[in-house]
């Protein structure tokens, strides 16, 4: 971990945070944050935010496709965003307008997750709050307290996402619904993957050499999780380690994985790809590749044309 000249910083981490002695937090990547809408201009979509739990102060903002009648049953996203646990929100300008785009071209209803952050509630707090964000979601089942999700969600077609350190949250709360049951025998159908973190204490295929050990991907992990005991051998992270539980057991049955070529990322989510279908997974594993495209791509460049195809690959892969 860097550390900063100023005797005022307890610790820092660049480039996302830098921690104060009197314990405030400054979040060096900040994106700006816009209200949810009814009716986007652009889409059509309406959204709104809700508390998931008001004892931790856990939130989401819901995206509504167009519907003609509480007749009309929408596929539910699950989704988490990326910022290395430690940065981003799912209020921000960026995701709420990808959101808005993933709701109106996949007509799916879904739940973007405003889960804790680093270093303030180092992990597993974001785990607990994505378990606990489908537990929420499932209980919905059997006419929950938000009338959105009760009246217009398909409780048969419940899909989970994220992007970059949102995508690795993603993972481990499919991993743990393979082991849990889930209020009113809920099931994940399906799991979407955006540029994963995954990590690990040795470089794999294409990955540097030397190095290794300083690159953000290997740092961050301690920064975000210091008290895991496996550090980068922790299947939270790593989950080829030794010791890490089968990915045949992950609880879905169909797994969506989208890379980019120019991501250090790359390598990880490719292994993913080849480690689930020859764990013994029986069930459908795609995936997607933006080989001219670097990190979270899709966010940050949402009109170019690979960002279009990710789009619409994801839509495809929940209205199947």
């Amino acid at each position: 971990m860097a550390s900063s000249a100023r005797e005022d910083v307890a610790h820092e981490f660049l480039p996302f945070v830098r921690v104060y002695k009197d314990g405030t937090v400054e979040r060096l990547i900040d994106p700006p944050q816009v209200p949810p809408s009814l009716d986007d201009p652009h889409t059509g979509v309406s959204s709104k935010d809700v508390v998931l739990d008001p004892t931790i102060g856990v939130s989401a903002r819901i995206y509504l496709p167009p519907h003609t009648s509480t007749a009309q049953k929408h596929p539910i996203l699950l989704y988490f965003h990326g910022g290395g646990f430690c940065v981003g929100s799912a209020f921000s300008a960026a995701d709420h307008s990808y959101m808005n785009s993933v709701s109106s071209q996949a007509r799916v209803l879904a739940i973007s997750v405003e889960y804790r952050l680093v270093p303030k509630y180092p992990l597993p707090a974001a785990y607990e709050d994505g378990f606990s964000a489908l537990r929420w979601v499932a209980s919905h089942k059997s006419h929950g307290p938000d009338p959105w999700l009760a009246d217009y969600g398909n409780f048969d077609r419940i899909f989970i996402g994220g992007e970059s350190a949102g995508g690795n949250i993603a993972h481990n709360v499919v991993m743990r619904a393979g082991r849990e049951i889930l209020p009113n025998g809920v099931k994940v159908t399906g799991l979407f993957l955006a540029m994963p973190y995954f990590w690990g204490p040795e470089p794999i295929g294409s990955e540097p050499k030397t190095g290794h050990e300083s690159r953000v991907s290997s740092r961050i992990w301690d920064f975000v999780y210091p008290s895991c005991p496996d550090g980068l051998d922790s299947p939270h992270v790593n989950p080829f380690a030794h010791g890490a539980p089968s990915l045949a057991t992950i609880g879905c049955r169909r797994v969506l994985v989208c890379l980019a070529g120019k991501d250090e990322l790359r390598e990880r989510g490719k292994m993913y790809v080849e480690a689930l279908k020859e764990s013994g997974f029986e069930g459908e594993v795609e995936e997607f590749e933006a080989e001219d495209e670097g990190h979270v791509f899709h966010i940050f460049n949402p009109h170019r044309e690979a960002a279009k195809e990710m789009l619409q690959r994801l839509a495809t892969f929940i209205q199947k």
